[in-house]
C-alpha cells in the first residue's frame, strides 16, 4: 500500500536549483533514510513532503486517511504550556479518548463513561497510559509540569519526539531524532522503531542507526536523488560503484569533447548548418564533460603544538550543585596519546568535568594540575556566535591567513576550507546562507587551525553530515595529542577511543579500557552473570561441615589473583601499543640515518623522544599488570 508519492519535485533559491525532478514514494512498512551532505536540501525536502513549504515544481500526494507525524529539527510550541499539555495538544484520537475517559471518571459521569469506554475499546487505548509513562521515562522527561519555554534545546527536542511517538502515526517522519539523546536512549529508540509497525522516513547521521533500523536509502546528491534498497552498508557499496561509473563516463566525455572541439574549430562558418546535429550533440557532450568528478580523498591534517610529559592531573576532584553530587573524588593522570570517550545519561556531569579540566569551572574539593605546554581546543555543544553578514573565508582569515600542516607544508585557508568540504564558491557565501551543519563544520575548523594539543569535543557529531564525519574521523585518527570525546555516536566512539569514562551516577566515574561496543559487551556479560547468580537468603543456617584446609602462602608473599576483564583488555591494548610504537620509532630512525633537511631532522628527533617516553610509560604499566597477575 502506497502511503506517499512525490513526482517531479523541485525547489530553488534565487536562480539556483537546490534539487529538481525528484521522484519518490514510500509504502507501508518501509523504513527509509534520507541522506546527503549538508546543504543538499534534506530538511527542505521533508518540509515539502509534509506541506510546511510548497515546491516550485511537481506534486506531493498522501493517501487518504493516512496520519503523518513529523519531528523537525527545531520544534516550536506554545511556550506558556506545561510539557504534558504540549505532548497532548494534538489531534491524536487516542489521546483525546483517554482525556475524555479521565474526565468522565473525575466527574463521575456514568453516561459519558459508558460512551467513552466503547471508544477506548475501538482505539485500543487501554495501554496508552503505560506507553506514555514508558516513552516519557525513556526520553528523560520527568517534570511534565514545567513550562515548555523554560526547557533547553535538547529537552525541547525530546518533548517533541515523545509527542510524535505517542501520536502513533501511520507515517513517521523524523529529522535528526538522535541529536541530544544519550546512548542508552538512542538504543531504546532503535529497538522501539524496529519492533513497531511504523512506516518511517528519517534523516540521521548515526551510521549504526541507519544499519539497524533502515531498509532503504534515498540519497540527495548534486540536485538529484538516488534510491538504494538495503541498509547503510549496502548503500556504501553501491554508491561507490555508481560514482566510479559516473567518473569513468565524465572522463570518456572529456576525451570525446576534445576531438569534437577540434572538429568544431576546423569547420568554416558558412558550413555550420551542414552538420547542425553534430553541433547540438557537442553542446550536450560539453554539459556532461563539465560535471565534477567525485572526490572522496579529502584530508584534514593540521599541525599541533608539542605536548610535554606533564599534561593534566586530577587529584580527588569533586563537584556538585546544591545537594546533587555530580563528581566524587575522581582521580586520573592524562598521558600522551590518551584517546578517551565519555558516556553517561544526560545531566550526570559530563560537561561539568570538561569545564573543570579546561579551568572554566573550579572543583569543590581536590585539585587539577595542568602542564605548561597544554593548549586546549574545546568544541562545545553551544553554538558559536557568528556575524551573519560576514563571509566564510573572512571569518577563518581572522584567525590565520595560512596554516601549517602536520607534514610541515604551509597552505592557504582556502585550501583548508576546501579540504573540510567548503567549495570555492561556498567560501564566499555569507554566514546567513549556511545550514546548521555547515556552521558546525566551520566552528570545528576554527578550533583545529589554532593547533591545540589537547582536544575536547563535546557532542561534535550533532548536525554534521556523514561526509563531514568521515573527514573529521580521519583527522582525529592521526591527531598526536590528547583527545577527549563526549558523543552519542557509537560508530564515532568505536573508531576513535581506546578507553571510556563511564558516568554511573551519584558522582561515580569508572574507567573502562576499550571502545563503546566492548563496553556494551562487558555490561551485557555482567547482567547475565548477575541474573544467573542466586542471591543468598537473608538469614541462612549454615550446615555443619568438616573444616577446609586453607592454602598455605609463604610469609611476605601476596596471593596471586586473576586479572579482571578490564585489566585483561588493558594489557592486550598495551602490548599492541608498545609493538606499534617500536615500529614507528624504527621507521623514524631509518629516516634520520638517511638524512634530510635541518627542520626534518629536528622534527624526527622530537617525535622519537616523545615515542620513547610514551613507550616507557606503557611498559611500566604492563609490568605492573603482569606482576599483579
Amino acid at each position: 500500500m502506497n502511503y506517499l508519492s512525490a513526482e517531479n519535485i523541485a525547489k530553488s533559491f534565487g536562480d539556483q536549483w537546490l534539487f529538481r525532478n525528484i521522484n519518490f514514494g514510500i509504502s507501508r512498512g518501509d523504513k527509509v533514510a534520507l541522506i546527503g551532505t549538508n546543504g543538499t536540501g534534506k530538511t527542505t525536502f521533508l518540509n515539502i513532503l509534509t506541506g510546511k513549504i510548497p515546491s516550485d515544481e511537481g506534486e506531493v500526494s498522501i493517501r487518504k486517511d493516512i496520519r503523518v507525524g513529523y519531528l523537525d529539527q527545531s520544534p516550536a510550541f506554545d511556550e506558556t504550556l506545561p510539557v504534558l499539555e504540549v505532548i497532548f495538544s494534538s489531534n491524536n484520537p487516542v489521546a483525546q479518548v483517554v482525556k475524555r475517559y479521565e474526565h468522565a471518571i473525575e466527574t463521575d459521569n456514568h453516561d459519558e463513561l459508558s460512551e467513552v469506554m466503547e471508544d477506548m475499546d475501538k482505539f485500543n487505548a487501554w495501554d496508552f497510559e503505560y506507553r506514555t509513562k514508558e516513552i516519557l521515562g525513556r526520553l528523560g522527561i520527568h517534570n511534565t509540569e514545567n513550562l515548555f519555554g523554560t526547557l533547553s534545546g535538547g529537552q525541547r527536542k525530546r518533548v517533541a519526539l515523545a509527542k510524535v511517538l505517542l501520536e502513533d502515526p501511520d507515517l513517521l517522519i523524523l529529522d535528526e531524532p538522535t541529536n541530544h539523546l544519550d546512548l542508552d536512549t538512542v538504543e531504546w529508540l532503535e529497538e522501539y522503531l524496529n519492533t513497531s509497525n511504523t512506516t518511517l522516513l528519517v534523516v540521521t547521521h548515526d551510521r549504526y542507526f541507519l544499519d539497524t533500523v533502515c531498509n532503504q536509502m534515498l540519497e540527495l546528491d548534486h540536485g538529484s536523488a538516488y534510491s538504494y534498497k538495503g541498509n547503510y552498508t549496502y548503500f556504501l557499496e553501491k554508491k561507490a560503484e555508481r560514482e566510479e561509473m559516473e567518473a569513468a563516463g565524465i572522463d570518456k566525455a572529456r576525451n570525446l569533447m576534445r576531438k569534437e572541439l577540434d572538429w568544431i574549430r576546423r569547420q568554416p562558418k558558412a558550413r555550420g548548418t551542414k552538420a547542425k546535429y553534430r553541433v547540438d550533440a557537442f553542446e550536450e557532450l560539453k554539459e556532461k564533460a563539465s560535471q565534477k568528478k567525485f572526490d572522496t580523498q579529502m584530508e584534514l591534517n593540521v599541525r599541533t603544538s608539542r605536548l610535554g610529559s606533564k599534561i593534566i592531573e586530577l587529584n580527588d576532584v569533586s563537584k556538585g550543585f546544591g545537594d546533587r553530587q555530580l563528581i566524587k573524588k575522581f582521580e586520573y593522570t592524562f598521558r600522551k596519546g590518551d584517546r578517551i570517550g565519555i558516556v553517561g545519561q544526560n545531566g550526570m556531569g559530563k560537561s561539568t568535568l570538561l569545564n573543570m579540566i579546561t579551568g572554566e569551572l573550579l572543583p569543590d574539593s581536590g585539585e587539577i594540575v595542568k602542564g605548561e605546554t597544554v593548549q586546549f581546543g574545546y568544541y562545545k555543544q553551544s553554538d558559536l556566535v557568528f556575524n551573519e553578514n560576514q563571509r566564510v573565508i573572512d571569518i577563518v582569515k581572522d584567525v590565520a591567513e595560512v596554516v601549517q600542516l602536520g607534514t610541515g607544508e604551509t597552505v592557504t585557508v582556502g585550501h583548508l576550507l576546501q579540504a573540510f568540504l567548503f567549495s570555492p564558491s561556498k567560501q564566499y557565501d555569507f554566514i546567513s546562507k549556511l545550514s546548521g551543519g555547515e556552521k558546525r563544520r566551520l566552528q570545528l575548523l576554527l578550533i583545529l587551525i589554532k593547533q591545540p594539543n589537547f582536544l575536547i569535543l563535546d557532542e561534535p557529531t550533532n548536525d554534521l553530515d556523514i561526509a563531514s564525519l568521515n573527514v573529521l574521523e580521519e583527522f582525529l585518527l592521526n591527531f598526536p595529542g590528547c583527545l577527549v570525546i563526549v558523543s552519542h555516536d557509537r560508530y564515532f566512539l568505536d573508531r576513535l577511543v581506546q578507553h571510556i569514562f563511564v558516568f554511573e551516577g551519584e558522582g561515580k566515574i569508572s574507567d573502562f579500557p576499550g571502545n563503546y561496543t566492548e563496553l556494551r559487551d562487558y555490561q551485557d556479560e555482567q547482567e547475565v552473570l548477575k541474573k544467573n547468580t542466586p542471591s543468598a537468603p537473608a538469614k541462612a543456617v549454615e550446615p555443619v561441615t568438616a573444616p577446609v584446609a586453607k592454602e598455605i602462602v609463604p610469609a611476605g608473599t601476596a596471593p596471586k589473583r586473576k586479572l579482571s576483564y578490564k585489566e585483561q583488555k588493558e594489557m592486550q591494548q598495551l602490548e599492541s601499543d608498545i609493538a606499534e610504537l617500536e615500529k614507528k620509532k624504527t621507521r623514524l630512525v631509518e629516516k634520520l640515518n638517511n638524512g634530510g633537511t635541518h627542520e626534518e631532522l629536528a622534527k624526527w628527533a622530537t617525535q622519537i623522544e616523545e615515542m620513547t617516553d610514551s613507550q616507557a610509560n606503557k611498559e611500566m604499566r604492563w609490568l605492573e599488570l603482569s606482576e599483579n597477575a
